[in-house]
């Protein structure tokens, strides 16, 4: 890893220059149960420096996305939070016109068909012809 290359969470937020929502630990002591988890904050750290969105704007879709989930019976312990997230940012990318919800729903059943077909411990990695975006 490169110097340049933030190291920390706590760098990855100073590089971002604005208040960056870090994740929390978990009852276990880590941040991510599960390397999907990983994945969605990245993207949406990702989607940020691209200038899909402000963190205002990712703190209000989170917070609206979590109070849904709630007012549906969330048990809101935290065992939801990335789902959350996800949702979040599906919401974003559709209202920004990145994407449509019939892309999203092939991307989401394109990563499921790579993930079964990898082996545990390898990288997932979609085909030529996984993804046949409209």
């Amino acid at each position: 890893m490169s110097r340049d290359t933030p190291a920390s969470l706590d760098e990855l937020a100073a590089a971002c220059g604005e208040s960056l929502p870090l994740p929390v630990l978990n009852d276990n002591g880590t941040v991510f149960a599960e390397p999907w988890q990983a994945h969605a904050f990245a993207m949406a750290v990702q989607l940020h420096q691209r200038g899909l969105f402000t963190w205002p704007e990712w703190a209000t879709a989170l917070t609206v996305e979590i109070r849904a989930a709630q007012a549906a019976g969330d048990r809101d312990d935290g065992s939801t939070y990335y789902q959350h997230w996800l949702g979040a940012l599906e919401k974003l990318v559709i209202a920004k016109q990145v994407g449509t919800p019939a892309q999203i729903h092939q991307l989401e059943h394109a990563w499921e068909a790579a993930a079964e077909r990898t082996p545990h411990g390898q990288p997932i990695e979609l085909r030529p012809g996984d993804l046949l975006l409209n």
